[in-house]
């Protein structure tokens, strides 16, 4: 990528909205699932770093979203601290016994959550 390009991408992250930065980060780790998910074969021994990823993005959510300063509303916090726990819950079952299907949900999550944040 030229130079001009990565300063473009430095400035339109430093752009982005909160809403829209869990948005694209989520959107990156649903990726990253489905990539895992689509070459299952050959994405599997690095399964374990993509569901890290995933598994940091949705403790940083949570974190956020629960924390007694935050401005969501304390039946939206419980909602997104629920499927937190299922998404947390998923990943450990995935890692113990890996399988393709596993990750649908994980994926799902993700992009309707990225989308709901983007307004669509």
């Amino acid at each position: 990528m030229s130079y001009a390009a990565n300063a473009y991408a430095r400035t339109a992250q430093v752009a982005l909205s909160p809403r829209e930065a869990e948005a694209a980060v989520l959107m990156k780790a649903a990726r990253q699932l489905q990539a895992a998910r689509d070459d299952w074969d050959n994405h599997a021994a690095g399964l374990h770093t993509v569901l890290t990823f995933n598994q940091k993005v949705w403790t940083i959510l949570a974190t956020a979203a629960t924390d007694p300063a935050s401005p969501l509303p304390p039946d939206l916090q419980q909602n997104i601290a629920n499927l937190a726990a299922f998404v947390f819950r998923r990943i450990l079952d995935t890692m113990v016994d890996p399988s393709r299907e596993k990750l649908d949900a994980l994926i799902a999550i993700n992009q309707n959550l990225a989308a709901g944040l983007q307004g669509r």
